[in-house]
């Protein structure tokens, strides 16, 4: 295992924050940012076989792999798992997870000679069932549908006539009273309706003062015929508000059912984000892919055209020197190639 000293002074934490902006996802980016140097050969060719299986996947698709939708969703599944509430927005962001990674397989599986690619999805599970659900229940602002339940649907029916009344009450009230209002407006504040009363006219509209503008000059009241329906009102949303829990606790419910398979959706959608982040970097870098030999063989080593990552960027983004490339012939009694410059050293 390579000592964290030694990563130091390769810098390799840069070349990680270097990757990680040819992620696409937080969840890439994150696991880009805090990459390993694989412990075994094994592990580094299964690597470099993702990477480029990807980059031939990418320069035959003009829009490469699209990661849309795909969210870190990992602290909903835990307090779902622990019998919490999920929200509207959460929910969503399952839902549109559960459709990227579909749409990911999907193009995987549509192309030839991806055995490594195509192995890795090929365990992917994606519930269109649950993700129909979600969108069924929760709409695009993330609220909870009428047609989540005939319960919903008959309370928010409840509501809308309430609401009528009472409007046409307050409408009334303007008309009448006109010349003790500030403006013909109906607001709300908090779950009342009031109309906007001069602060010297407020007997002529008897109620409760649910507010004062800054001034002062104008009381926001809810005349007393109204309080009845309005308080009415307020029994009514509490109705509301505890069967859009209970809509939304069933479908945390749905998840939580599901926890392990949407973690290891989450683990491949990493993966392949990773492995698509590499390609990209590697496409930007004009690099080649690495060929292990096998030292028995000594075959020398011919390595041409070299230049640091790291110099790279920064001739491309931090305006510095054009990079010199460097050409290496590598007998194979040398075991070990240093590479230095003016502002990195490089072991091999």
């Amino acid at each position: 295992m390579i000592q964290s000293e030694t990563l130091k002074l390769l810098e390799w934490h840069r070349l990680c924050q270097h990757l990680a902006t040819f992620a696409a996802t937080k969840l890439g980016a994150t696991a880009a940012r805090h990459l390993k140097i694989p412990d075994s050969q094994i592990q580094s060719e299964q690597l470099l076989e993702q990477t480029k299986e990807v980059y031939q996947l990418e320069t035959r698709q003009t829009t490469g792999l699209s990661f849309e939708g795909i969210q870190d969703i990992g602290d909903s599944l835990e307090r779902a798992e622990r019998s919490g509430v999920l929200a509207g927005d959460e929910l969503l962001a399952i839902a549109t997870t559960l459709a990227g990674a579909r749409n990911l397989r999907r193009v995987i599986d549509n192309q030839e000679d991806l055995p490594i690619l195509t192995d890795l999805v090929a365990d992917l599970r994606t519930y269109p069932e649950l993700e129909q659900e979600i969108h069924r229940c929760i709409d695009e602002r993330a609220q909870v549908t009428d047609r989540a339940s005939q319960k919903l649907g008959e309370i928010r029916t409840d509501l809308r006539r309430l609401r009528t009344q009472i409007t046409q009450k307050l409408q009334n009230i303007l008309q009448a009273k006109s010349g003790a209002v500030q403006e013909q407006l109906i607001t709300q504040r908090g779950d009342r309706f009031v109309i906007p009363v001069k602060a010297p006219q407020k007997d002529a509209i008897p109620g409760i003062v649910h507010d004062t503008s800054t001034s002062g000059a104008t009381l926001y009241v809810e005349p007393h015929s109204v309080v009845p329906l309005g308080n009415q009102l307020r029994q009514i949303i509490r109705r509301e508000q505890a069967e859009e829990e209970a809509v939304r606790r069933a479908l945390t419910e749905l998840v939580a059912a599901v926890k392990p398979d949407l973690e290891r959706l989450l683990a491949i959608a990493t993966t392949l984000d990773l492995a698509t982040a590499r390609s990209r970097y590697s496409y930007w870098l004009g690099a080649n892919p690495p060929r292990f030999i096998q030292r028995e063989d000594r075959e020398i080593i011919t390595l041409r055209n070299l230049r640091h990552p790291l110099l790279v960027w920064q001739q491309q983004h931090e305006q510095a020197q054009p990079v010199v490339p460097v050409d290496l012939l590598i007998s194979p009694q040398i075991r070990v190639v240093t590479i230095t410059g003016q502002i990195l050293a490089v072991k091999l």
